[in-house]
């Protein structure tokens, strides 16, 4: 079944995102635009996750546990995995990885954490936007371990993507997706990167306000309407576009 998607999608944990950004407004912005699946993907945390999640199973939106991970080489990545249960598994991992530095909410935004009434209970004191001590390599390894799938994210943006910040996707790495921005032109970054042609591509919002989460524009074909599924598609390097 052909699914409508936005798997890169931030709260208000992550500083950069509006303050409109709650686990019940997104859900609701999903619907209204009849999305089939959202993941929130939060800066280095996973805190906001349960909460989304409950939000979630009251409608018919597939919810995917994510988070933007900033690895050591300050490329971002997307991590996605099949359970909370996994997701939470791997914030212990960030928990061991993260730059113990305060967040100055002052300077870089607010980092809250929310009830299901999309009430503050909590301000994660960390900052979110450093990088983290976690390599790319040991980000793939830990994520896979967890059976999640990890995709460099925004690959065709000028700064922390894997193609701005290393120059190259080596094919070493286990990486059988990669997400491009909604205007890439994507003709372009595969006549200049041709081993692209080996990827599954998906295109994300990595929306930090209401209005940028996709409407039915990406779209990814499954066979069953579960998150397992969602992230066995994402695993195989075919590509959908």
């Amino acid at each position: 079944m052909k699914l409508a998607v936005d798997l890169h999608i931030h709260s208000g944990l992550s500083p950069c995102a509006d303050i409109s950004m709650t686990p019940n407004n997104i859900v609701n912005m999903a619907s209204l635009k009849k999305l089939d699946i959202i993941a929130i993907t939060d800066h280095n945390s996973t805190k906001n996750l349960r909460t989304t999640w409950e939000v979630a199973r009251e409608t018919d939106i597939i919810f995917v546990p994510g988070v933007e991970l900033t690895t050591k080489e300050e490329v971002h990545v997307v991590c996605l995995f099949d359970s909370l249960e996994k997701a939470e598994c791997f914030q212990k991992i960030l928990d061991k990885n993260i730059i113990s530095i305060k967040n100055r909410a002052d300077v870089f935004g607010q980092q809250h954490i929310y009830n299901i009434d999309d009430e503050i209970v909590d301000e994660y004191e960390l900052m979110l936007m450093n990088a983290t001590e976690l390599s790319l390599e040991n980000a793939i390894m830990e994520v896979k371990e967890l059976n999640g799938v990890l995709i460099p994210a925004h690959i065709d943006r000028n700064s922390f993507s894997i193609l701005s910040n290393l120059g190259f996707i080596s094919l070493k790495l286990e990486i059988s997706t990669v997400e491009i921005s909604s205007n890439c032109n994507y003709h372009e970054l595969e006549k200049n990167h041709p081993y692209l042609k080996k990827y599954r591509k998906i295109v994300n919002s990595d929306a930090h306000v209401l209005g940028d989460i996709l409407e039915r524009t990406s779209f990814i074909e499954v066979e069953k309407r579960n998150a397992k599924s969602v992230l066995e598609k994402l695993k195989k390097r075919i590509s959908c576009i």
